[in-house]
């Protein structure tokens, strides 16, 4: 139960971040594409402070603890392989969120706002995982989630 609580705790931190940080809105996301035009170049400070501290809170929780809190290891990647599986998956992230101007970290807490827009892109990108773990699990045993 605490292990949920965490969770929880957590996606509402990281959801009230992307909404304030303005990255919940598509426009301002593709305003960052478009650097012809309308460039709007916030987007690399939210990354560049993400990046900060991701960097800083994996020595910390890394350097600390053999286990975390509320599990019995950490469950980090082993395919450190760049293959035509991890560049496909790439390139279909990056086109979607340079179409949508949505990715799956900004679109969930804008469900909170409403819109076709988001019911859509969380739609197809439901359809996407389901059909993707489809495709994959012919090939390779499927993660636990928890």
């Amino acid at each position: 139960m605490q292990k949920l609580l965490f969770s929880g705790l957590t996606g509402a931190i990281f959801g009230l971040g992307i909404a304030i940080s303005g990255m919940a809105n598509p426009a301002k996301v593709l305003n960052f594409f478009d650097v012809a035009g309308s460039w709007d170049p916030s987007l690399i400070f939210v990354m560049g402070g993400a990046l900060i501290t991701t960097a800083i809170g994996y020595r910390l929780v890394f350097g600390a603890r053999a286990r975390p809190v509320f599990d019995t290891e950490f469950h980090l990647p082993v395919n450190k392989t760049i293959d035509a599986r991890l560049l496909t998956g790439s390139a279909a992230f990056g086109v979607g969120w340079g179409i949508a101007g949505f990715c799956p970290g900004g679109a969930i807490p804008a469900l909170g706002f409403g819109g076709i827009e988001v019911i859509a892109f969380m739609g197809a990108m439901v359809i996407g995982i389901v059909l993707a773990r489809a495709v994959d699990g012919l090939r390779h045993k499927p993660a636990k989630a928890f």
